[in-house]
């Protein structure tokens, strides 16, 4: 029987340039005169002969090469039971002798509504199909390759299996979604791969997979295929709990960190420590600190280290220079078994320009802009995603999904929200595009935003999303449905620069300035809150948050103590970057361990027992967390007081009657008898006093405790008399129960 293939078929899967080898590799049925068989037709451009084996060994029958360049076919009697169940008998040109399953015999594994959801933008978990997935067909085990590349003249799977020459293993062509697709015999989790892409015009690159779940130790590149689905958690009670509260009552006291420089292992690669021995280390630190979460600068795959993991080409890939995605499980999993939630930095304001990432992915600007003036970010020389395109939304939005299903995490902040917002933003005029209505608000990564916030919330609930969101943008941590962007809680950049700024003026001066510490509290719950002193604040010569404080040594100690004892008595939640628990001189170097040796002296160990104090306080006392987003929660003794530069005010839990007096001084004299309203008379405890001799302070205080008169001050029924150590912060609770 001749063969009914054309030439030019042939001719075009030989150059590579066929955009469905499927049409004509692997089973194909057809008629000769009235009769019904099977064409089998297989590309193997390195072989010398090959036979067409049937799955008992019993019929063995040669191929006949139909083109020099290695192209085979074979006729078959039809067999409805085992049309697709056979092997394939190679001889290479070298005179091995192999048998491989033909990978064009099995049906694809995406099906047609996985591929129309795919292009509405709705398939959250289109990572169980895309990228590369161990699978197993009938009897026969493999991997199954797939990516999304529409403008591309056709992919090929490369790697060591086959020698990084793609020609034998063209991946057939879903029209018209354009994702690739092809099943790998006998291929196993650890397989190094790539997809070689040919573009437009016949030029080729190799491009790691965008939904590959690991890669090789940068500076390498090709991306592993992982298992996800092997280990074995023992978080369950976590995640009940989890679902079961509202995150946003409970204390939050959270603990960022970036793994290759918290602490170093020289044994390790580049010093850089294990998952499972960061686990834990990291877990026993922050129990005995009171740190509630941690949260992880990026772990995404990332291919320069000096990014500090904000340039992330690997979204669905975990760092290989702390361990496998086993060990990162294991760290996850040790966290919540233990009480600490874990929080991800996560990036999908902007990509890298590295080759081998998203970049011009197909040949064309798939995932990003083409126009550079919605395309490329003009601070980070950086590719800013196309939102508006529904397979890019898709991509980024089940990618979070994919972080709390595969790797539990608790929540997820979003980093450098405001340049999503804003189609302006850091350009001039002239260098941005104005949206459909003529303004500057980008209306697709808002679309993409409140998706990801919803879909986040109603799939996993108790997980959080934390916006890094510095302008005024009404809403951003308000529901979706009352239009707002739907973040759990957004980052307080107004605090943190109206309050570092304060901090720096010499005590004298701090009179004139008193607006800038009391200004907060006018926009306090206009939104959920959580107040940061992140890594931001300790980098490009910032120096480190000790160093920015004012006056002598002394004096830069209490200044810090009264800083983060004001930051933790102020509504909101609480956020602190490594090494600032214990007044790091040094600024953050993401390439060398944090000063752990400063602990040897009383003045650092003193910040690190009040940093630990003051989070066991906040956990302990409702009055200091349950309610931080409402004014219920909160209200002022005395803001008016900018000749002493003294502050007072009150929080409250639910209960309002149970509650804590907070009096910052923030000048060095020592203020004894110092008046403050109360609402009511009674004896009154200093529960936390941050110039105690414990934390290395000059140990003034209310030790014996105070009794509220019932002379009237401050608009109220009582009167405390407080001693006001110099630079210091005291907490007071009723103590007449």
């Amino acid at each position: 029987m001749r063969t009914q293939l054309s030439l030019q078929g042939v001719s075009r899967l030989v150059e590579g340039t066929l955009d469905n080898p499927a049409q004509l590799l692997g089973p194909h049925p057809v008629t000769y005169g009235d009769r019904q068989a099977i064409s089998v037709r297989a590309f193997l451009p390195d072989s010398e002969q090959v036979w067409l084996v049937d799955h008992e060994h019993q019929d063995v029958r040669p191929m006949r090469r139909i083109h020099p360049s290695g192209f085979y076919e074979a006729i078959r009697p039809m067999d409805a039971s085992n049309n697709r169940n056979y092997r394939l008998r190679v001889a290479s040109k070298s005179g091995e002798i192999i048998e491989m399953h033909d990978p064009y015999a099995v049906e694809p594994l995406l099906t047609e509504f996985d591929l129309f959801l795919f292009g509405e933008g709705r398939n959250w978990q289109i990572y169980n199909k895309m990228g590369a997935h161990a699978r197993q067909v009938d009897t026969v085990s493999g991997v199954n390759f797939a990516v999304w590349a529409p403008n591309a003249e056709s992919v090929q799977v490369v790697g060591d299996f086959n020698h990084w020459e793609g020609s034998q293993h063209p991946m057939r062509k879903h029209i018209p979604a354009g994702v690739w697709e092809l099943f790998v015999p006998n291929l196993k989790p650890g397989e190094k791969y790539k997809f070689r892409v040919k573009m437009e015009g016949g030029n080729t690159i190799d491009k790691t997979d965008p939904f590959g779940f690991y890669a090789e130790l940068p500076p390498r590149t090709a991306s592993i295929v992982t298992s996800l689905d092997e280990y074995t958690w023992q978080d369950e009670a976590w995640l009940d709990r989890r679902s079961s509260r509202d995150p946003l009552k409970d204390a939050m006291n959270i603990y960022e960190l970036h793994l290759g420089s918290w602490k170093r292992d020289e044994a390790g690669h580049h010093g850089w420590m294990n998952y499972r021995k960061i686990a834990h280390e990291l877990v026993d630190y922050c129990t005995d600190m009171g740190f509630t979460h941690v949260e992880l600068m990026p772990i995404s795959e990332h291919p320069f280290t000096g990014s500090w993991g904000y340039q992330t080409v690997g979204y669905y890939g975990i760092t290989s220079r702390y361990g496998t995605a086993e060990d990162f499980m294991y760290f996850v999993d040790h966290c919540h078994q233990h009480g600490i939630g874990v929080i991800l930095d996560w990036v999908p304001a902007h990509f890298p320009k590295d080759g081998h990432g998203l970049r011009r992915f197909d040949g064309s600007a798939l995932y990003e802009h083409s126009d550079p003036r919605q395309g490329e970010h003009p601070d980070w020389g950086t590719m800013i995603f196309n939102y508006g395109r529904n397979e890019v939304r898709n991509f980024l939005i089940s990618n979070a999904l994919f972080l709390y299903d595969k790797y539990h995490i608790d929540g997820l902040r979003v980093d450098a929200v405001a340049s999503m917002l804003y189609l302006d933003y850091s350009r001039n005029d002239g260098e941005w595009i104005p949206n459909e209505y003529g303004g500057r608000e980008n209306l697709d990564a808002l679309h993409m935003l409140r998706e990801f916030n919803e879909q986040s919330h109603d799939q996993y609930p108790g997980v959080l999303t934390l916006a890094e969101e510095s302008t005024a943008w009404p809403g951003v941590s308000r529901p979706v449905s009352t239009g707002g962007l739907g973040f759990s809680v957004k980052w307080n950049m107004g605090w943190m620069n109206d309050t570092l700024r304060y901090f720096r003026h010499e005590p004298i001066h701090r009179q004139y300035h008193h607006d800038e510490l009391t200004f907060s509290l006018i926009y306090a719950f206009t939104e959920n809150f959580t107040l940061p002193l992140s890594h931001d604040e300790v980098v490009h010569g910032k120096g480190s948050l000790i160093s920015q404080m004012s006056g002598d040594l002394w004096q830069k100690f209490a200044n810090l103590r009264l800083l983060y004892s004001y930051m933790w008595t102020h509504p909101g939640k609480k956020l602190l970057f490594m090494g600032s628990e214990f007044a790091q001189w040094h600024e953050w170097d993401y390439d060398s361990e944090i000063q752990w040796d400063l602990l040897k002296w009383d003045t650092h160990m003193g910040v690190k027992k009040m940093v630990s104090d003051l989070n066991h306080l906040v956990i302990r006392e409702p009055a200091l967390h349950q309610v931080d987003f409402t004014e219920e929660g909160f209200e002022w003794i005395d803001c008016m007081n900018a000749g002493d530069s003294v502050i007072s005010y009150m929080r409250k839990a639910e209960d309002s009657d149970d509650f804590v007096i907070v009096a910052c001084n923030f000048t060095p004299v020592v203020r004894e008898g110092y008046r403050i309203g109360a609402p009511r008379a009674g004896r009154y405890r200093e529960i936390f006093n941050s110039d105690s001799s414990y934390y290395s302070g000059s140990n003034i205080g209310n030790a014996l405790g105070c009794v509220a008169t019932k002379d009237g001050y401050h608009g109220r029924p009582a009167s405390l008399s407080v001693n006001l150590p110099p630079l210091a912060t005291v907490v007071l609770k009723p103590d007449w129960n």
